[in-house]
């Protein structure tokens, strides 16, 4: 709900403050004292064009104001967050500024933001309808889309339905054209994964095994160097030709020490640890002839050894630094080479899957324009009930809910026609049917679209026929007339006031009247006074009392506020609107 207006500097009005409740409010005025600046002021902050002509005569800058309350607005309160804006209370300010200079501001929840983007989280809360204003039910999305609410359970789960296999066939359809667009890449890839796979089963490495090899390569190499080395460590450490050695020495320590052993505890104890080392020299002397005795030159088995670390290498060029990287590789490869095999199976599954897909959202879509088409009977015959209301007995409004026929797809691309009883339809997100609200202003005429068969005034009625005929499915919260009941009068202007108390039971609704037949309607009525100074001219917002309230309707009646004759009228029309 739109809590509050303040406007500053704005047309005539110099600073002015609106307190709106909700239901039904009305603005009235005498011509001139800016009652549609109101309106104007509304448009800026749903984020429209900026009239430098709007602001004030000798001001800055025209600035405007308004307070939301967002507590069962979800989708305002994300919004406002996603600007960058902040919501306190439960209350939303949105503001707007206009230069002189024509520079143009614009505030979200305390945010600075583009005029876009405010455009982007008020707009869905206000419908504006007004001889001049872009209407939002002459769009054709929006059309569709209240048709869909205005149908009911029925047509928002078949639409449901339908969200989910569109959805579906469309990821199928754009996965079935990428497998398709890579069958021949995928193909070459397999066989270069084939051929990999072939390169290291014909070698079959183990892990490990090329440093494995390069040791025992490297040792047989050095065999006899190795043997040398190794019978000389022997000879040192236990000669065979009665030189001195390393066992002999470690003996000779070891017996002089014992033999003072039992004079000094220490020696005694040194004597043990000789004794350690000399057993210690003995196992190594052993080792290192045996490692000796093993050394022999083999250069059958170095030839064998060479050759399998060549072909090692020439795996470890291609797919691994070593043996483990190869194997790994090699199994990361079985497992796409299976993948790959599988393509013309996928191709074939997923060809199914579309048939079956494109089956099922044919049946639901024919189903959902036989739901829609039902709807927008229902929906055409109430609204060209109220239009005889609202003084249009001759008009009548048709729902035209018709198909799109293209020819059939060349190709498997996503998003082709859908074939539904032999006809190709184009196809959206939202079903097969396109939904257009038609307009018939007299008897006999030929149905044309809304904005083309209607003038300006009649257009409004036309407005104020469809939201009361959707009110409690529309999502906006807050509606604005601008002079709906141009050109009508008398009974006519009684039924637009009704209807428009009629819309205020589930909305929120502003309008700038001139007759008091509607203006008997409202909850609030606000007048738009104006004063001057000689020179310039200020307008100002009031909320009216009752007495006030009488004396205004008074002076739209007759141009009279004090006329007897007048309040009686005035209090008749008042005492009618409260009855019915």
């Amino acid at each position: 709900m739109l809590e509050e207006i303040r406007i500053s500097s704005l047309g005539v009005i110099d600073s002015s403050t609106l307190e709106l409740g909700p239901g039904l409010t009305v603005i009235t005025g005498e011509t001139g004292a800016g009652k549609t600046m109101v309106v104007t002021a509304l448009g800026l902050l749903l984020g429209g064009r900026a009239d430098t002509g709007a602001v004030r005569s000798g001001a800055r800058a025209a600035r405007v104001e308004g307070v939301v309350t967002a507590d069962a607005l979800p989708g305002l309160v994300d919004a406002v967050h996603d600007a960058g804006g902040e919501v306190e209370d439960d209350r939303v300010v949105l503001a707007r500024n206009i230069s002189a200079e024509g520079r143009s501001r614009a505030w979200v929840g305390g945010a600075s933001v583009p005029a876009s983007t405010l455009a982007a989280v008020a707009e869905p809360l206000v419908a504006v309808h007004g001889q001049s204003d872009q209407h939002r039910l002459l769009r054709s999305q929006a059309q569709r889309e209240a048709l869909d609410r205005f149908g009911g359970a029925d047509v928002q789960r078949l639409l449901d339905t339908w969200t989910d296999l569109h959805g579906r066939l469309a990821a199928t359809e754009q996965e079935l054209q990428e497998v398709v667009a890579t069958a021949r890449e995928r193909a070459r890839e397999a066989d270069q994964l084939r051929f990999g796979l072939g390169e290291i089963e014909a070698v079959s490495p183990e892990p490990g095994e090329d440093a494995a090899l390069a040791a025992e390569e490297s040792r047989l190499g050095s065999a006899d160097t190795l043997r040398a080395a190794a019978e000389l460590a022997r000879e040192s450490l236990s000669s065979d030709q009665d030189d001195p050695d390393a066992l002999t020495t470690t003996a000779a320590a070891r017996t002089a020490l014992s033999g003072v052993a039992e004079h000094d505890p220490e020696a005694a104890g040194l004597a043990e640890r000789i004794a350690d080392i000399t057993y210690l020299l003995s196992d190594v002397a052993a080792d290192v002839a045996s490692y000796a005795a093993r050394l022999d030159s083999d250069p059958a088995r170095l030839a064998a050894v060479s050759e399998r670390r060549a072909a090692l290498t020439a795996l470890t060029r291609k797919y691994g630094d070593s043996a483990d990287e190869v194997l790994a590789w090699a199994a990361e490869a079985s497992t796409r080479l299976l993948d790959l095999d599988g393509t013309d199976e996928r191709i074939e599954s997923l060809r199914t899957l579309r048939t079956e897909l494109r089956t099922d959202l044919a049946g639901v879509g024919t189903a959902l324009s036989a739901a829609r088409t039902e709807a927008a009977v229902r929906l055409g015959s109430q609204v060209s009930d109220e239009l005889t209301l609202l003084a249009m007995p001759h008009a009548s409004v048709r729902v035209a809910v018709s198909q799109h026929e293209q020819g059939p797809p060349t190709a498997d691309v996503p998003g082709g026609p859908l074939e539904v009883d032999g006809r190709w339809l184009r196809v959206t997100a939202s079903g097969l049917d396109e939904v257009e609200f038609l307009l018939a202003a007299n008897t006999g005429a030929d149905a044309r679209p809304l904005h083309k068969g209607a003038s300006g005034g009649e257009l409004s009625r036309v407005m104020l026929a469809l939201e009361v005929s959707l009110a409690g499915t529309s999502p906006v919260p807050i509606f604005v007339f601008d002079e709906v009941d141009a050109g009508v009068g008398g009974k006519a202007a009684i039924e637009v006031g009704r209807r428009l108390a009629q819309l205020a039971r589930t909305a929120q609704v502003l309008v700038v009247t001139h007759l008091p037949q509607v203006a008997a309607f409202a909850d609030r009525h606000v007048v738009v006074a104006k004063a001057s100074d000689g020179s310039v001219t200020t307008s100002g917002l009031t909320v009216l009392d009752a007495d006030d309230r009488e004396r205004e309707l008074s002076r739209m009646l007759a141009g009279l506020d004090e006329s007897e004759t007048a309040r009686a009228h005035a209090r008749e029309l008042l005492e009618a609107a409260r009855s019915g």
